[in-house]
């Protein structure tokens, strides 16, 4: 009788990394050992820039936000505070898109804080 090993079991467990390796440059979609390497290095950065993608954002929103105040004529930080001093309670997400898309309201909400 033949030595049973654990071919199907290793077989799929292969198949499901090198499906993940696809479009990878070389050695590094089809041979076991670089593939398997350059997947969890993959991993490594896919965990890190969860966290640096909001880091992003927020600065993007910020740089909007700075801008489209700086047309309305007042500073970013004077905006924050204000908004602050007034307790509107609105994010710098939703600030952005105001500016961006609607700036009629964004200099309304300028006018409410420089009431305040």
């Amino acid at each position: 009788m033949p030595r049973a090993t654990n071919g199907p079991a290793s077989r799929q467990r292969k198949n499901r990394m090198f499906k993940k390796t696809k479009g990878y440059f070389g050695g590094r979609k089809n041979l076991l050992r670089t593939a398997k390497e350059t997947l969890m290095r993959a991993m490594a950065f896919q965990t890190r820039d969860r966290k640096v993608k909001k880091r992003t954002f927020r600065s993007l929103w910020i740089a909007r936000i700075g801008i489209a105040a700086r047309e309305c004529g007042i500073t970013y930080n004077a905006l924050i505070s204000g908004l602050k001093k007034a307790a509107i309670e609105i994010d710098r997400k939703m600030l952005a898109d105001l500016a961006v898309h609607d700036m009629n309201a964004f200099k309304k909400i300028v006018e409410t804080v420089k009431a305040a």
